[in-house]
């Protein structure tokens, strides 16, 4: 993997921040930005919390609410989020904010890999959250918490602004690309201060789902890029000098990316495309604007074919192979499912699918007859997939979401949808269309959106030097940075429901493709999970089995430091 920045540096920093702090030069010669000494890590300001995973007690020290920028947005009290309005107690940091949980094996450990997980479903913004509490109790087969904690990883929750936030002066601060840059921001904190603290930067591990799965793949796609420095210099984040130069490294060593609703530029077009190729709209009765479905989906075979990308077998994937590929991936899903247990078997044809949803406060079970896939099960095989049914399939589970599906806003007159529109745009408007169709479709007169009210059609709008939407798209996009010169991760794990209607499995596919396709990616393990739906840490067991097997075979993380130190 390619390092970017000076880990010399990085290494002169962050053993001497009790120095810099009062003003003394650092080893080397080099002095320490008095922005950077005040993000120093305290290693005795702690809580002790004793948890039981699996039956046993296990003690963890707890870092709480450590605030990873100088100059922090500061937030309104009142926030309104999709679990509904809260009030918050830390409007000063408590979006710029992670808790650090370190697990008794982990104590005096520097070499520990780091579990650093994302929170912001829907892309919407993520509150710091207590996630390891006093007395709690984990079963490390089902808890991603529990089984980090019971390897001995570090535990870091990373809060981080985001679509929805309210700042302290009523504007909208959690624009993008504030997420990305929050989340590089977080790993900054932990680079300077690794010398000090459990664990290894680099050695961190980024979990996240849905909104959190797509923060999870840019922050492990665009490693280092300079196109973040001028954001990251506006927080205080640590590691920008006095010019807005980049003194430390904010790539991470591994993703474990769920759902991730990400390539929001062209997500719409993928999932017109992919509902509407073979009638899925129609045969669930989801297509209350078939003329708008079309000519979004129309410009899917064209975007697909700029990607350039290939399936495993060398062959192009374009818009006249896509469903094939996804068939294949299918197949793959189902067959992997079954060999996976003698136990786990496939509905005959004509027999039901029992899905259960819910949560703790009640469950239900519907059944769905199997129309889609034929398979036998003594010998682990799939013997066919219809795939109209099977996309009709995944569309009766939950019903497909609008038109347009991402950036629905401003569009026949919606002002309330809670699509990701409201992602863009600058921090005093509510809202702005990041996509060309909605864009010159807007129509909602007085929002500031749209050719309706700039006068300027997308193209036209997007050229003028003063306006930043284009950066915004782009600088969360992993698909913009994968293949570059960004220093991207080495070691990615990306799973995807086979049940997922939230976003279009083509967005997954393109995203694992470009990522085997850059050289500096060395471990893809990407699949469609059988039968799940838009969600994450279903399979921990084999997740952290993933990560354990990379992370040995990585090796020591010191050395690894200095062999890149000396390039």
């Amino acid at each position: 993997m390619a390092i970017a920045g000076s880990l010399a540096l990085t290494a002169a920093v962050t053993p001497s921040l009790a120095v810099a702090a009062q003003g003394r030069t650092a080893p080397h010669g080099h002095v320490v930005d008095p922005q950077d000494a005040a993000l120093a890590f305290d290693a005795g300001a702690y809580t002790t919390l004793t948890v039981t995973v699996d039956g046993q007690p296990v003690k963890v020290r707890a870092y709480k609410e450590l605030c990873y920028v100088a100059t922090p947005v500061a937030a309104a009290a009142q926030q309104s989020g999709i679990f509904g309005s809260t009030t918050i107690d830390n409007t000063r940091c408590g979006y710029q904010s992670m808790n650090v949980f370190v697990p008794e094996s982990a104590f005096d450990d520097q070499r520990a890999p780091v579990y650093f997980a994302v929170n912001n479903g829907g892309w919407m913004a993520s509150y710091i959250k207590a996630s390891v509490n006093d007395g709690a109790s984990y079963n490390s087969a089902t808890s991603n918490v529990g089984a980090a904690l019971k390897a001995g990883y570090v535990f870091v929750d990373v809060a981080n602004r985001s679509r929805g936030l309210v700042g302290a002066d009523g504007s909208s601060p959690g624009k993008a690309p504030a997420a990305a840059v929050d989340a590089k921001a977080a790993v900054r904190y932990l680079r300077l201060n690794d010398a000090v603290m459990p664990g290894s930067a680099e050695r961190i591990v980024v979990n996240g789902t849905s909104g959190g799965g797509a923060l999870s793949s840019i922050l492990g796609a665009a490693g280092n890029s300079a196109e973040y420095d001028s954001y990251l210099a506006a927080i205080g984040a640590a590691g920008i000098d006095s010019k807005g130069h980049s003194t430390l490294r904010d790539d991470v060593f591994a993703v474990a990316a769920y759902c991730p609703i990400t390539d929001l530029g062209n997500a719409d077009t993928a999932y017109e495309w992919l509902y509407n190729v073979l009638g899925t709209r129609d045969a669930t009765g989801s297509n209350a604007t078939p003329e708008d479905a079309a000519e979004i989906a129309a410009g899917f075979p064209a975007y697909e074919k700029s990607l350039k990308l290939r399936d495993p077998d060398g062959s192009r994937l374009t818009a006249d192979s896509m469903l094939d590929t996804i068939e294949k991936e299918v197949v793959r899903s189902a067959e992997a499912y079954m060999r996976a247990d003698p136990a786990n078997t496939v509905p005959a044809l004509g027999a039901t699918f029992d899905i259960t949803s819910g949560g703790p406060g009640g469950s239900t079970t519907k059944s769905y007859v199997n129309d889609w896939i034929d398979v036998d099960n003594a010998a682990d095989k799939v013997l066919s997939v219809d795939m109209a049914k099977y996309l009709t399939f995944v569309a009766t589970q939950a019903r497909l979401k609008t038109t347009p599906a991402f950036d629905a806003v401003g569009v026949h007159g919606n002002t309330t949808s809670g699509t990701e529109t409201n992602l863009f745009g600058p921090y005093t408007q509510k809202y702005m269309n990041y996509t060309e169709w909605s864009w010159n479709h807007n129509d909602v007169a007085g929002d500031g959106s749209g050719l309706d009210d700039t006068g300027l059609t997308w193209d036209r709008y997007t050229a003028e030097k003063s306006t930043t939407l284009d950066d915004q798209i782009h600088l969360i996009d992993p698909m913009d940075f994968i293949g570059t010169n960004a220093d991207t991760a080495p070691n990615w794990y990306v799973r995807n429901g086979t049940r997922d209607r939230d976003t279009s499995f083509i967005v997954s596919i393109n995203l694992d493709r470009a990522l085997e396709a850059d050289k500096q990616v060395e471990n893809v393990d990407y699949r469609l999970a059988w039968n799940q739906p838009h969600a994450g840490n279903y399979d921990v067991p084999e997740a952290m089995a993933w990560i354990a097997e990379v992370v040995e075979k990585a090796g020591d993380p010191f050395a690894a430091h200095h062999r890149s130190a000396g390039r």
